[in-house]
């Protein structure tokens, strides 16, 4: 049954009414030309909404000309809803401004539920984009969904996690960020009201977890830091929602029971291991045996790589290695990277320096913002201080290397600083003395080439 709903009151002098159901649908009007059935008169009413809007615009929202805006609006969307597609953007940037002067529930109630009206019109008259010629209905459904539950998220979350649900399923890692928020924001309350249960909002947290790491990789892999912090910000802001259904006893009951059910089902096992090792859930008894089993019925870089991670943990380091050495062949590149370092590491238990090395090296040459990678070269030098050396002068200077690392690792990410800035104190004491280098016929600015496994070359520097 259609509900005739007053969208502007008589004080505001507008008088615009328009047809809307409780599903806040509309009746499509298909048969109709661009510009209806009157053309002559489309076009005036169109040409003079839009210079009135305009005017409005440039006046920064302000003056009763939107009055005059809204009335010619009015006959477009009514009689020509096919005109132009701006009609729908105008349209809501002019509903947003009658809703703040709203005086009461019932009026702002029929202005929204217009608003929610707007986007399904826009949706069934323009699905694709005017440029790209693509869908934009999730980008549409999605922007419906996000002002559904800023309006009232106590009574539109149910509603909201639908629509916003529907937008995520189209775009998948495009949706625009607040989808994902609200869309979460909108589960965990369903969790909280009773409507669902903590596995859902764990498969949910699943699901956008991995669109927003893979714009964050992207976006950095691309040099976009101004969108890899944007998609940063949203994964903390998820992590903070999410913290409450996190904690690592519950996931492990959740999942014990789906595991016990179907252990050879491999999907479920990716799911798993995945969950388990973004929230740091690896010391449970599940993570080992969905571990093992994935690698089992589906040998990958991607599970060798939890495996090798897993064995690492518990200081197996000879078992980690063959592990760590195939992970290290995953395509995605920021687990790649993970991977060298954790080989990386794993050498360094070993005493194999030089092979921890040329993971790092190859860590920092995957990703070259890193920092670690240096730090742990910085390390390996430093612990091979006096294996290197067979004089009071050589076994000191090795030190000057493990600042050099130390030293790149800060200026190549800045965030290290700190940390290193205190392994570079802390080794600097260690430096010969300005007699030791007197007596060995060398001065501070010198080049020296540091022999045993480092075979790199230097600047001579005293203690300080």
């Amino acid at each position: 049954m259609k509900l005739k709903s007053a969208i502007f009151t008589l004080a505001l002098l507008i008088g615009l009414s328009v047809q809307v159901s409780a599903q806040d649908s509309f009746t499509p009007k298909d048969d109709l030309a661009k510009y209806g059935n009157d053309s002559v008169e489309c076009v005036k009413n169109l040409s003079l909404y839009r210079g009135d809007y305009k005017q409005w615009k440039q006046n920064g929202k302000k003056g009763d000309i939107i009055n005059s805006a809204s009335k010619y609006w009015r006959y477009v969307l009514e009689n020509c809803p096919k005109a132009t597609e701006n009609l729908y953007v105008d349209g809501i940037n002019i509903l947003e401004h009658y809703l703040k002067l709203a005086k009461d529930d019932q009026e702002k109630q029929s202005i929204f539920d217009t608003i929610m009206m707007l986007y399904d019109m826009r949706i069934h008259y323009f699905p694709n984009h005017y440029k790209t010629g693509k869908t934009q209905v999730g980008t549409l459904l999605g922007r419906k969904g996000v002002d559904m539950y800023k309006f009232s998220p106590s009574k539109n979350y149910l509603k909201a996690f639908e629509i916003l649900g529907e937008a995520i399923k189209i775009d998948k890692n495009r949706a625009k960020g607040p989808v994902y928020i609200y869309y979460f924001r909108s589960i965990t309350k369903m969790a909280q009201k009773g409507d669902t249960d903590t596995t859902a909002v764990v498969d949910a947290y699943d699901m956008i977890s991995d669109y927003i790491d893979s714009n964050i990789e992207y976006y950095t892999k691309k040099g976009d830091t101004k969108k890899t912090e944007m998609y940063t910000n949203i994964k903390g802001n998820i992590e903070n929602t999410f913290e409450p259904f996190a904690n690592c006893t519950d996931l492990v009951r959740i999942y014990q029971k789906k595991y016990k059910e179907t252990p050879d089902d491999i999907d479920l096992l990716k799911k798993i291991t995945n969950l388990l090792d973004k929230k740091s859930c690896i010391d449970s008894e599940l993570y080992f045996n969905t571990t093992v089993g994935l690698y089992k019925l589906e040998p990958s870089p991607e599970s060798a790589y939890l495996i090798g991670k897993m064995l690492l943990k518990e200081e197996k380091y000879s078992e980690a290695v063959p592990y760590l050495e195939e992970a290290i062949k995953m395509e995605n590149e920021s687990r790649a990277y993970k991977a060298l370092i954790f080989l990386a590491e794993d050498f360094m238990s070993l005493n194999n320096f030089s092979k921890a090395r040329n993971a790092a090296l190859k860590a920092a040459k995957l990703n070259p913002k890193a920092g670690k990678p240096y730090a742990i070269i910085g390390d390996l030098y430093a612990a091979s201080a006096k294996d290197c050396g067979n004089d009071e002068l050589t076994n000191k200077v090795t030190y000057w290397a493990a600042v050099d690392k130390y030293t790149r690792a800060r200026d190549v990410e800045p965030d290290l600083a700190e940390s290193m800035n205190k392994r570079i104190n802390s080794y600097r004491k260690y430096f010969p003395s300005t007699e030791l280098l007197f007596f060995h016929n060398l001065n501070e600015g010198d080049s020296y080439t540091i022999e045993c496994w480092i075979n790199e070359v230097t600047t001579v520097r005293a203690a300080k």
